[in-house]
């Protein structure tokens, strides 16, 4: 075996390659159970990939054929179920693994310098996650999927000027057609994937020209070298370290998955709606239409804001600033330090209140907004549902974490920040 590595590397630096991006990389000693999801979303984006690369040998992309090759897929090819339950369940376990990889980055500020360029990175991971994950929830052509993808694209036409031009381009057609299935899978199977695998490989290059941030904020590598080891004095190679601890993460992110894929694949209509079930009908719509549950939460936040001149341009307007306010997060926070742990009052109350918010507005995003009733007619409601009402507030709370954050983490009280990384 060593002749043959020694054979390919004097002609492939294999093993260079190998000790650059892992084996030789030098990480913080205090990592804990939030860093696991960073290799998790790496292993579920290579489980997406194959999975998706199976799917494709039997489904047909024609608007007459698409519902039928799927159910070909789950009842006659060989373990066709098990494949397209996992990636069906691959789609939202990605984006729970991604929303909690951004979680750590915001208690831990691992957006903060030098790793804004990372951070940039990782948003820009997260929106072409949002595009693939929009563009293959088409592809079964099932009543939910059709008519979500309608109602979607169609917010593109709110745009001023350029809207009904923008939104016919994405159709590929006036509505939802054979052309708009052909042009979403080959975005789905083709363009995206190779967009997200690049970014994914800017997100680490990035990453390991700045180093890996810790629960303790401490930058290691300006710490002085351990004369025996040669390394940063908290610091140690990510393998066989981490090698082994990501290990454990993935057994148990595997439980969890397997758990899924054979008992509840549909998640209660939370991964898979009853709807989609259902061969798309372009006469007849749906009672209520809803996205997925990791779109909801900007969804409630469009449904929140009231139609002015009978345009919903406000609401796709402040659709798009919730995603995109993640990018100017390194310019906003003026925190002394980094970490949570180190943090005082003020900051963890408002995160606090952004989580809560985030959650209840992926949860009104899921159900009709007339669910909780009406206010009646007195002021200052004048008959406005409680649920869009609470919507409002909480889109109000969600924005302010970030538009206040100037303010709150500059009068932070916080504790210093210890030289050495602690082990609690």
């Amino acid at each position: 075996m060593s002749k043959l590595m020694t054979w390919i590397d004097d002609r492939f630096p294999l093993t260079p390659l190998w000790e650059l991006a892992w084996g030789k990389y030098i990480a913080p000693k205090n990592f804990n159970f939030w860093y696991y999801f960073g290799s998790l979303a790496a292993l579920v984006l290579v489980m997406q990939i194959g999975t998706g690369i199976w799917l494709t040998m039997d489904y047909k992309p024609d608007a007459t054929l698409a519902f039928g090759s799927v159910e070909y897929i789950m009842r006659d090819v060989q373990w066709g179920w098990l494949i397209r339950y996992m990636h069906s369940t691959g789609a939202s376990m990605f984006f729970v693994v991604v929303y909690l990889h951004m979680f750590r980055g915001l208690i831990y500020g691992s957006y903060r310098k030098p790793r804004e360029l990372t951070w940039i990175f990782g948003c820009l991971i997260y929106l072409a996650l949002m595009a693939e994950a929009f563009f293959g929830y088409l592809l079964p052509w099932g009543q939910m999927s059709y008519w979500g993808a309608q109602v979607i694209v169609n917010l593109f036409s709110a745009i001023p000027v350029i809207g009904g031009d923008l939104s016919t381009w994405i159709r590929g057609d006036y509505t939802i057609s054979d052309v708009t299935l052909n042009r979403f899978f080959a975005f789905h199977v083709a363009a995206l994937p190779l967009v997200l695998i690049a970014l994914v490989a800017a997100h680490l290059i990035a990453l390991h020209e700045t180093g890996s941030n810790n629960p303790d904020g401490v930058e290691i590598k300006k710490q002085p070298k351990d004369p025996k080891t040669g390394l940063p004095l908290d610091g140690i190679y990510s393998h066989p370290y981490y090698t082994v601890k990501d290990i454990v993460g993935v057994v148990a992110f595997l439980a969890v998955f397997s758990a899924i894929v054979f008992f509840t694949p549909d998640m209660g209509g939370y991964f898979l709606e009853s709807n989609n079930f259902i061969p798309a009908n372009p006469l007849k719509t749906p009672p209520e239409i809803a996205p997925v549950w990791y779109f909801t939460p900007y969804y409630a936040m469009l449904r929140a804001v009231p139609s002015f001149l009978q345009t919903q341009v406000w609401g796709v307007i402040v659709m798009g600033a919730s995603v995109l306010i993640f990018f100017v997060l390194p310019w906003l926070d003026r925190g002394a330090v980094k970490s949570i742990r180190y943090r005082g009052t003020l900051y963890k109350s408002f995160l606090a209140a952004f989580i809560v918010a985030f959650l209840i507005l992926g949860y009104l995003g899921t159900v009709p907004v007339t669910v909780w009733g009406q206010f009646g007619d007195a002021a200052p409601f004048y008959g406005a549902d409680r649920a869009t009402v609470l919507s409002r507030f909480l889109t109000l709370v969600y924005f302010a974490f970030f538009l206040l954050m100037p303010w709150y983490t500059s009068r932070d009280k916080t504790k210093p920040q210890p030289d050495r990384v602690r082990w609690k």
